[in-house]
């Protein structure tokens, strides 16, 4: 089996590309996606033990956490040790179970790759990448973004000409969907040739 490091840059369109590689056919563990289910579950005594008062309804409410931790260094430490290995249990699930059904090829959705040494889990990595201002314009059109927000995030992330001189693969979404979809084609038609 196969299994793919998908990372990128925020902004630049891996949760999308994550879909084409599903709508392929290919297993997609979403890394996001597990943090949302830990905040729900196992994640939340842990998280609400480091961060007092950020639970509301039994769920890790991200905008109090993200409140605790954005421009604070220590504690986004701190709140990745008690998160990182939670989400890495949960990939080694998945990567258990897709590999006992038989899968050829997996994805990993990681954004963060590069920066959490991740690179030593994944036989190949895609990184999704689009040019800087189409990265800013997505970036800045979500809710509750600001430009202060934008720049902490990009601070703290391997920059993108450094993903991309890392990567096996480049999916640019820059050059729109269509053609990122056609990159992943291919993508998975190399790995399974």
């Amino acid at each position: 089996m196969i299994v793919i490091g998908l990372t990128g840059s925020i902004g630049m369109g891996k949760s999308t590309t994550a879909k084409m590689f599903a709508e392929a056919g290919v297993p997609v563990h979403d890394s996001d996606e597990a943090v949302h289910r830990l905040y729900s579950g196992a994640a939340v005594p842990l998280v609400e033990a480091a961060f007092p008062g950020v639970t509301v309804d039994g769920r890790i409410d991200r905008n109090l956490l993200g409140q605790r931790v954005i421009g604070n260094s220590d504690a986004i430490r701190k709140l990745e040790t008690i998160v990182h290995p939670l989400v890495r249990a949960d990939a080694d699930a998945f990567l258990a179970r897709h590999r006992a059904a038989g899968a050829k090829i997996v994805v990993l959705d990681i954004p963060l790759l590069f920066e959490t040494g991740g690179r030593d889990r994944v036989d190949k990595v895609v990184v999704v990448s689009a040019p800087a201002e189409v990265q800013r314009e997505r970036v800045l059109a979500r809710p509750g973004m600001t430009a202060e927000k934008f720049e902490a995030i990009l601070a703290r992330q391997v920059p993108d000409a450094e993903k991309r001189r890392l990567a096996d693969f480049v999916v640019d979404t820059g050059a729109g969907m269509e053609a990122a979809r056609h990159s992943v084609g291919q993508i998975i038609e190399a790995l399974t040739a």
